[in-house]
């Protein structure tokens, strides 16, 4: 598997040169290997790799003896919330999330309909390495199941979390940015079902991305124009698989991805107190908005599925990550750019006021990321030496390094594929964030 992205529940490559239908089917054996008993739910996120990876997928589950219910282009939250629905054994979900266009991969789902965790991954990992697989005879062959309405289930629970009659009295003005993704499908008919009157860029699920396919300031400066001239209300902007969600405002101005965990949670607050989870990457304005609302906030481990564990273990009303993926338990553990959406769309009609002013209610800090060439033998006396040159902040050690002042934190987390560290600060301002990296870097460059 040399040159793949492994990450937690499942594992990313180019097409062609380290992520090959012979691998697909190898690593989805590999799973079900590890599964309960039952079908399993297959989706894709649009790219134009999507439905071969998908075939051979479908072949593998087949030639073990397992069901498939081939949805084809669904959305990863989607994917969750079929396999509790159909009671599958698992879900497996085509996609690359934000990479190039040469890139696709696999994430894994568990019967609960999350993504798997990390020990689960690393059984699914050893056994592909371990390479034997129990392909069935000619009478154990599985079939492939179709679903009528597969986005049906996902669009009534969004629904059932905000005020539709609300929302669909402001008559909102939106543009949603697919970027030929699989967020179009679900994406149009919430927003639709809301009252909206919507304006699509990329509906069409082919993956000829239209601009690079994550949903960053630099790669939405076309899009941002186009809701400056659109004279609309809010515009949204999704990653390929449609669990990450960038806001821009009104007035054409890029609030990011950090903000739409922060707008729906202060949302979700307002009506339902309880416990907040986010990873340790994530801005303080969630940990604010929490002491504010006084409820309880945890940080858990940079990884969906750490977050959503430690939600499960704490009955969290909400939690998500600061890369625009909210998670609202009503609705499954995945993040969900549609929970954002209509979230965002709620706090508009219930405040009365502007995505901008919205904003301008929120904490303000600045993030400022980058990264230092370390050898992984050295990881760990590098970020003690970090950690004794800040010893007036306080220390935590769940993954990475992560610093924490009054109004300000530093995190260092070693690559899993890379022998590079990951440097994120946020603080008042932007110099400062900055300098908490450079400082870093400096003592880092010792080793």
């Amino acid at each position: 598997m040399s040159g793949l992205i492994i990450s937690v529940s499942g594992l990313r490559g180019i097409i062609g040169e380290n992520l090959t239908p012979v691998i697909a089917m190898r690593y989805a054996a590999a799973f079900a290997a590890h599964a309960p008993l039952g079908p399993f739910v297959l989706t894709r996120d649009g790219r134009s790799t999507g439905r071969m990876l998908a075939d051979a997928i479908r072949a593998s589950l087949a030639a073990v003896g397992r069901d498939v219910y081939d949805v084809d282009i669904a959305a990863t939250p989607t994917t969750g919330v079929l396999v509790r629905q159909l009671n599958a054994a698992g879900g497996i979900q085509v996609s690359a999330s934000h990479n190039p266009p040469e890139y696709n991969g696999i994430k894994l789902f568990g019967a609960d309909g999350r993504v798997i965790s990390a020990d689960d991954g690393e059984k699914v990992l050893e056994s592909y390495q371990q390479g034997t697989i129990r392909w069935g005879t000619h009478h154990q062959i599985g079939r492939v199941l179709t679903v009528e309405d597969p986005i049906a289930a996902h669009l009534e629970l969004v629904l059932d979390t905000v005020g539709v009659e609300r929302i669909r009295s402001r008559y909102f003005r939106v543009l949603l940015d697919s970027n030929h993704g699989a967020g179009s499908i679900l994406g149009i008919r919430l927003l639709e079902e809301l009252g909206c009157e919507c304006i699509m860029l990329g509906a069409t699920p082919d993956g000829r991305f239209e601009h690079t396919p994550e949903p960053t300031a630099v790669n939405l400066q076309a899009v941002c124009k186009r809701v400056e001239g659109e004279n609309v209300d809010v515009g949204f902007a999704q990653d390929p698989d449609a669990d990450r969600l960038a806001l821009i405002d009104e007035l054409g101005n890029y609030v990011g991805e950090e903000f739409t965990l922060a707008v729906c949670l202060d949302h979700v607050l307002r009506q339902h107190k309880g416990s907040v989870v986010t990873n340790c990457s994530t801005s303080r304005m969630s940990e604010d908005l929490a002491l504010k609302y006084g409820v309880p906030f945890l940080h858990a481990k940079v990884g969906e599925a750490n977050v959503t564990a430690e939600m499960i273990a704490h009955k969290a009303v909400f939690g998500g990550e600061g890369n625009g993926g909210p998670i609202d338990p009503r609705v499954g553990y995945v993040r969900d750019s549609f929970v954002g959406m209509a979230l965002v769309l709620d706090a508009l009609a219930s405040r009365e006021c502007t995505l901008s002013q919205l904003i301008a209610e929120l904490p303000q800090y600045a993030i400022h990321k980058t990264k230092a060439q370390l050898s992984p033998d050295k990881v760990a006396a590098a970020l003690n030496a970090v950690a004794e040159a800040n010893s007036d902040a306080k220390k935590n050690t769940m993954d990475g390094l992560r610093l924490d002042w009054p109004g300000r934190w530093l995190l260092i987390r070693a690559s899993n594929t890379e022998p590079i560290v990951r440097i994120i600060a946020e603080a008042e301002t932007p110099e400062i964030a900055e300098q908490l990296c450079l400082d870093a870097q400096q003592v880092l460059s010792k080793y």
